[in-house]
């Protein structure tokens, strides 16, 4: 369906006609979405029924995380799976303080969380305590989690299912379908029995406006750094050499554009594409901001505490899932909070006040902002590392 859509494309079809461009589409994975060896954790993940707690981590390593670093480490027991954290897949100057990281790892997390009930076990969840600090000079992994496993009885949920089909949807919403009541209620309280987590949800046009607003403001400002322009380049994947062998990053695939856009943008030199992409909409983010007819934050007492981080991100982890078994998408929207972390590592003022406003409560910190609507296009997996890359 995606080859026929795309040969659909008069555009398209010119450039197919051009000398090369047909072994070119071929070369850059043009007509092989979603296939390959980056993408098989996605339909693997269930497929060896004798995997024993190994089955945790295959649902583990399908989590969401920044820029899609899979900053995750599993050492397996037959009673237990330690979680710890790759300090070296860090995004530098965008996640100074390996907040997000953390967050990534609490998504992990409960996705193991999920498996075990699922696969049959009883699990209990230790979460290492600590302060978040800047990216040390020599990364090396930390232990945030221990999980300790027992017999149990299977216990499968919505969420568990969700989990190959999650994935983050960047393309626009629908802005005329509105969120159902009974989803922003139950979205609402997936966080009950993680005391040190909230979520905020707006869905009034005046807060999204003010969101979006703050959001827009943060995003021109931490992109017009050069360090920070740099240390996320190191993470996209724009060509089908790159995604296949490093198994990770930000992928064309994954940008949200229509099938003709990706295909014409996955054929485009480097140097084509960074000048298309600079003379794109100035307000393309905000305009998919907008869009999205709820938008949330979840919120912590500190956030720069680990065992904070973890669990907020245990709880977008939940979000992220509940969203796609009822048929919703979501997106990451955190330049807002990732501004903060800039201007304390720079030592400048910060501006964490701005979303606290628009909360109404002084006493949460936001850590991690979202939206969630209908979608126009599907979303595509990303890339994800084997397994045996992850174990230690």
């Amino acid at each position: 369906m995606l080859r026929r859509s795309f040969l659909k494309g008069a555009g398209v079809v010119t450039v197919v006609v051009a000398g090369g461009a047909v072994w070119r589409a071929c070369d850059q994975g043009v007509f092989s979405v979603g296939e390959g060896p980056a993408y098989e954790p996605w339909k693997d993940w269930r497929k060896d029924s004798n995997d024993g707690a190994l089955a945790l981590v295959r649902a583990a390593i399908l989590a969401a995380s920044p820029h899609n670093t899979q900053p995750w480490l599993f050492k397996v027991t037959n009673s237990s799976i330690e979680l710890h954290i790759d300090t070296s897949r860090n995004v530098g100057a965008l996640d100074p303080y390996l907040r997000e990281q953390h967050i990534g790892l609490g998504c992990a997390l409960e996705n193991l969380m999920l498996a075990a009930a699922a696969n049959g076990y009883q699990a209990t969840s230790t979460l290492v305590p600590g302060k978040l600090a800047p990216i040390p000079a020599a990364p090396k992994p930390q232990l945030v989690a221990r999980v300790d496993l027992a017999v149990g009885k299977p216990d499968a949920s919505e969420l568990y299912d969700a989990i190959p089909r999650r994935h983050t949807n960047r393309s626009a919403y629908n802005p005329r379908k509105p969120i159902p009541p009974e989803f922003a209620e139950t979205l609402r309280h997936l966080a009950s029995d993680l005391p040190d987590v909230r979520i905020f949800l707006f869905t009034a046009p005046a807060d999204r406006n003010r969101l979006v607003e703050i959001s827009s403001a943060a995003n021109a400002e931490i992109y017009s750094d050069p360090q920070i322009r740099g240390d996320s380049d190191r993470w996209m994947r724009l060509r089908w050499s790159s995604v296949q062998k490093f198994r990770d990053g930000l992928t064309i695939d994954a940008f949200g554009l229509p099938p003709i856009a990706t295909g014409v943008s996955k054929m485009m030199p480097l140097s084509m594409l960074r000048w298309a992409a600079s003379r794109g909409a100035k307000t393309g983010y905000s305009d998919l901001m907008l869009n999205a007819p709820l938008i949330g934050i979840l919120a912590v007492p500190d956030r720069y505490d680990q065992a904070h981080c973890l669990r907020a991100g245990r709880v977008w982890q939940r979000a992220h899932l509940l969203a796609t078994a009822r048929g919703l998408a979501s997106r990451p929207c955190n330049e807002a909070v990732e501004i903060i972390d800039h201007e304390m590592a720079l030592g400048k003022p910060s501006r964490a006040a701005l979303l606290g406003e628009v909360m109404g409560d002084a006493a949460w910190q936001p850590t991690f902002v979202f939206y969630m609507g209908y979608p126009t296009l599907q979303a595509q997996a990303s890339p994800r590392r084997p397994i045996e890359n992850v174990l230690v």
